[in-house]
């Protein structure tokens, strides 16, 4: 008998089954490079409505980690969905080039060769890092298949960027919203710096807890026993909490609550003070006996009596606080004004001196009565000691909580008060905002209420919680301090009264600085001579001095980040002020995002963004944190090597961004398992149309066979919603979605029913046709939805499809709406859907024949149906479809009466076997050039419907 193999149309293609992503990926990076991919996309978008997604800037002093993959990948697929959805959306890369972490890294790659360097050949030294990696992290960048303008980034020591920072900090000044004071702020010891909010993280921190006593000031027994007549000729005293001993050497005031109830209480012989509500709380936890009160009294009664502070010979001043709460400690609160923000106002409230006598290294100053020179941490053992001896100290236990710490070192910061630049967030003066009510007018509006008002009124915050973080977090935030005590940034172009020494930022020293930073870089500020920097005519509006010393401190780089749309926007002709989308972590709530959102008030009164996209932070599978010291890291150079770009962007699409974000070597094992699936029912597609040619072949909708109509209106369901996805960023639903129709209702049904049509028949027959034209369609859109999240397997796809089309799906756009829409047909989806659940119980009776030996195959099975009702009338209509629907070679339907019922039954299927389609048919040819085929095969190979 002869071979009939050579004669099926078998799937033929060279789109490998294998990806090899990690020989493909770079292989199709190069192709696209020397294409001129990116620009090329440019070209072809060009004049079309712009989307401009603003890149957030990285720090450039590394290589990317597993969480930078996962922003810049977002970020492509935003920028990528835009594109093919019909946009110009150009992508500007960025890096953050200034500050700490680049100062750090430097700091310790010299050494000792620091001290001998000027600040200039140091600031020159950090740029030549920052250069350095900017190379590094932009191969790394492009590896993920990110596309991008990567020839021309953005760099924030670039020289116009940093005149930009400067023009910036001008309009602040010339509006008045920048002040120079004395306010605590959070300082860190070890990098011997001011931090801002953004640059405090809250870990987990164990504190000495100790309860003092401060006894009531001899001058004050008279006030206060006239208030109080049961405490008149009393031992008094008040009892306060602390979980910060080092700052008592700086206590100056005890706060009360105006309104809460506070008693006195004797213990042994002394009248001691505390809330009411805490005594009992506080006489557990100190072991002391609390008798009933001896007077009770409103904090109000309180204010202005003074007190003797328990280690120096001054008194402490009871004053109120509307802050101090019933949550724990005693209800007195330990006042320090130079150490805390609630103190330094209430400090200010009551005339009382800022003091805070630690310097920058967090060192008691050698003024420090027994704790001079020590450094504050490691103080508090001894001031504890002093209180012990003193017998001031009822109490001390360990307290674990929450605490500030520096988020680059790490290490417990402290609040210090000291000299810094501010920008105010209340109060006069205003700034100038469009009205709300659309008149073209305008309102004023503190820094403050004008942010919260934008918020609110001029962004989309994605997912919807990223409007109540950022709100809540400006509208507690301080004044933002915006110097820094640092080499490495954009030097605050301000200058000191050498007479008086008064601190000098006008609007017209910025603009003089920024045009001399124009043209030599803010290096300037160091090498260049004063003159060239002071306006003429400039004097000390205080003691009228000429003189002047150039100002040491640097902005907050968070000024820096937070201006890159004042320095980016402008000048890319590609841009546009403002931006469509920022998109970074959700830790940018108090930084980039905030701190772009108040540069961009205070230049042009409304907000640089439209939309806000956050995301969540990576966590492994038992939701742990990510961190070095767990051992629990993933880099993405090593998923990359292992698997493949792909396998990374995959994961980011199946992972829901608006949480955290799981990973482990298990779920990325997954991961690969979805990409194969996905790539396997791709190749499918493919490998069917090896001889079809759309200009020739492709037949039209209406003709198709119901089956291919089906397969293409469950495609067209798919596609819209995946499109809709694209628009309101939803990358999960997108995954969900293509998972659904390549694993269900291709691989598992459409490529399973189709075979025989596809293999067996005629090659140019109408009914393969139909089906190699509808494979087209869903393969042509379907590299088309799967580019902007798998851009080198969708690129790959593309290039294997037959007919004339762009040299990258890239440059295509998504599937037009309409055509997608025109495919849909709702009707004819819940029939197939009927169908297919008949076939999913034939398949169960099929298997269990399988099962118990009655059959082989299903094409030896033959199937009996006995339907009644709407069951039986949907199977008649579809009498000549079902054995190709069941896969097996014979059905035949019985009437079950009026009742909606089904009952299957399976036998061996009579007959002879065709040796090339293998179907169980009545008759079988006898000729010698076609011995032992079944009609339809005899036609197939006898060309009688030849191509």
């Amino acid at each position: 008998m002869a071979d009939w193999k050579d004669s099926l149309n078998l799937p033929r293609t060279d789109f490998p089954m294998k990806a090899n992503l990690q020989t493909a990926e770079p292989a199709a990076l190069a192709r696209w490079e020397e294409m001129g991919l990116y620009d090329r996309i440019r070209t072809a978008r060009a004049g079309r409505p712009r989307y401009v997604l603003h890149d957030g800037p990285p720090y450039a002093n590394g290589q990317i980690h597993l969480g930078t993959a996962l922003n810049k990948i977002l970020k492509d697929f935003v920028v990528k969905s835009r594109t093919m959805a019909g946009f110009d959306s150009p992508y500007v890369p960025g890096y953050d080039c200034h500050g700490l972490p680049i100062e750090l890294k430097v700091d310790r790659e010299l050494g000792s060769k620091k001290r001998e360097m000027s600040p200039a050949d140091f600031r020159r030294a950090c740029r030549a890092y920052a250069e350095r990696f900017i190379d590094v992290m932009t191969g790394e960048f492009k590896r993920l298949g990110v596309f991008g303008d990567w020839e021309h980034p953005y760099l924030t020591m670039a020289f116009r960027y940093q005149a930009a920072i400067a023009r910036a900090l001008g309009r602040f000044v010339a509006t008045g919203l920048v002040f120079k004071g004395k306010k605590p702020v959070h300082w860190c010891i070890h990098c011997r710096t001011a931090l801002a909010e953004a640059e405090v993280e809250y870990e987990d921190h164990t504190s000495p807890s100790i309860y003092v006593e401060f006894p009531l000031a001899a001058d004050s027994a008279g006030e206060l026993g006239s208030r109080i007549p049961e405490l008149a000729g009393r031992d008094v005293s008040v009892l306060i909490w602390t979980t910060t001993p080092w700052t008592i050497p700086s206590n100056l005031a005890i706060a009360f609550h105006p309104e809460f109830d506070y008693a006195a209480y004797d213990v042994g012989g002394r009248a001691v003070i505390v809330a009411e509500a805490l005594a009992p709380s506080v006489a557990a936890v100190t072991g002391r006996t609390f008798g009933e009160p001896i007077a009770r009294m409103k904090g109000v009664v309180l204010e202005h009596i003074r007190f003797q502070h328990p280690l120096y010979a001054r008194p402490s001043v009871a004053v109120l606080g509307d802050y101090v709460t019933l949550d724990a400690g005693t209800g007195a609160v330990h006042t320090a004004p130079g150490h805390g923000a609630d103190d330094f106002i209430t400090g200010m409230r009551y005339g009382l001196d800022i003091y805070a006598p630690v310097g920058p290294g967090g060192h008691f100053l050698d003024t420090v009565e027994l704790f001079g020179g020590q450094k504050v941490f490691d103080a508090n053992p001894r001031i504890e000691e002093a209180l012990k001896e003193r017998a001031k100290l009822w109490h001390r236990q360990d307290f674990a909580h929450s605490y500030p710490h520096c988020w680059r070192c790490h290490n417990p910061v402290i609040f210090l008060a000291t000299s810094q630049w501010f920008i105010r967030m209340d109060g006069e003066p205003l700034i100038e905002r469009p009205a709300a009510d659309g008149s073209g007018g305008t309102e004023r509006r503190t820094l403050r209420q004008a942010g919260l008002e934008a918020i609110d009124r001029d962004v989309k915050w994605i997912p919807a919680w990223g409007r109540d973080r950022i709100f809540n977090m400006l509208a507690n935030r301080p004044d933002w301090c915006i110097s820094r005590q640092r080499a490495w940034g954009v030097p605050i172009p301000a200058v000191d009264c050498t007479s008086c020494g008064e601190a000098i930022l006008t609007a017209e020293l910025v603009e003089r600085a920024a045009s001399v930073f124009d043209e030599h870089g803010a290096d300037a500020w160091y090498e260049r001579p004063l003159e060239e920097f002071i306006t003429p005519g400039l004097t000390c509006p205080k003691c009228g001095g000429t003189s002047f010393e150039r100002e040491k401190d640097i902005l907050d780089v968070w000024f820096d980040s937070g201006s890159s749309h004042e320095a980016v926007l402008p000048f890319r002709d590609e841009l546009r002020w403002p931006a469509d989308m920022y998109l970074e972590g959700s830790d940018q709530h108090r930084g980039w995002f905030q701190s772009s959102l108040l540069v961009g008030l205070g230049t042009r009164g409304r907000p640089p963004f439209r939309d806000v996209l956050t995301h969540g932070f990576l966590i492994d599978v038992d939701g742990r944190k990510m961190s070095k010291s767990l051992g629990n890291t993933i880099l993405p150079q090593e998923v990359i090597k292992e698997s493949g770009a792909e396998t990374l962007r995959l994961w980011v699409a199946m992972s829901d961004f608006r949480e955290e974000l799981r990973v482990g070597k298990q779920i990325l094992q997954r991961v690969v398992e979805a990409y194969r699936k996905i790539r396997n029912t791709c190749r499918y597609l493919l490998a069917n149309l090896y001889d079809f040619d759309p200009d020739r072949h492709l037949v039209d909708v209406a003709a198709m066979q119901e089956v291919d109509r089906y397969a293409l209106a469950r495609y067209a369901d798919t596609a819209g919603e995946i499109l809709d996805a694209y628009d309101r960023f939803d990358f999960p639903a997108i995954f969900q979605r293509i998972n659904q129709l390549t694993t269900v209702d291709l691989s598992a049904f459409y490529a399973d029913v189709s075979k025989d049509r596809l293999y067996t028949f005629a090659a140019g027959s109408p009914a393969r046709r139909s089906a190699q034209s509808a494979m087209y369609l869903i393969a042509d859109g379907l590299s088309r939805l799967l580019a902007p999240i798998l851009p080198v397997t969708a690129d790959e796809m593309w290039r294997h499809l037959p007919g004339p089309r762009d040299a990258s799906v890239h440059l295509a756009e998504f599937p037009p709406r309409p055509s997608v829409a025109a495919l849909g047909d709702a009707e004819l989806v819940a029939r197939w859907q009927r169908l297919i659940a008949v076939r999913d119980d034939v398949n169960r009776a099929l298997e269990s024949a399988r099962q118990g030996k009655t059959i082989g195959n299903s094409l030896g099975a033959r199937v009996v149906l006995t339907a009644g009702g709407a069951t039986a009338e949907l199977l008649g209509r579809y009498r000549n479809d079902l054995p190709m629907l069941f896969i097996v070679s014979q059905v035949s339907l019985q009437s079950g009466g009026s009742e909606d019922t089904l009952a299957i039954d399976v036998g061996r299927a009579e007959g002879h076997k065709c040796a090339r389609c293998w179907r169980i048919v009545d008759e079988v040819s006898s000729s010698h050039d076609t011995d032992g085929l079944c009609d339809r095969c005899v036609d197939a190979v006898g060309g009688s419907q030849a191509a």
